[in-house]
């Protein structure tokens, strides 16, 4: 009985590791998309509401500076294109973008696409209540 008990103890030890294991590789990783570096790391002129990633990157400064932009090379898209876009609003979708270029930490939510500009995108992240009664 206490050798079955080890072996199965041993098998959920198993089991835990490998399980916590592959979160880890989840995290500290840039998507393989069209503007993101290859690997995460600092970027001191992180632009505006970019800047809180500044620490470990995904994204360029260039890139934080072009999320911001009202008409910007990332995507070809105007934040204007329905007319004048509120600040407020105009604010949540800039932070969204940075989240989406700089972020090294969505791994758990990336799925691989076959697309021209990009090889893999993220779906279903979760949001935060604060964002949600913001907007």
């Amino acid at each position: 009985m206490a050798h079955l008990m080890t072996a199965q103890l041993l098998l959920l030890l198993i089991w835990v590791t490998e399980c916590a294991r592959v979160r880890t590789e989840l995290l500290n990783v840039c998507m393989d998309a069209k503007h993101h570096k290859e690997k995460p790391g600092s970027e001191d002129n992180l632009h505006n509401q970019c800047s809180p990633w500044k620490k470990n990157s995904c994204c360029t400064a260039n890139t934080s500076r072009e999320a911001h932009e009202d008409i910007s090379y990332l995507y070809r898209f105007n934040w204007d294109h329905c007319g004048k876009m509120t600040s407020t609003c105009k604010r949540h979708f800039i932070q969204d973008t940075c989240l989406y270029e700089c972020f090294p930490n969505l791994g758990p939510w990336t799925q691989q696409v076959d697309q021209s500009w990009r090889k893999e995108r993220i779906l279903h992240v979760p949001l935060c209540r604060e964002d949600c009664q913001q907007w």
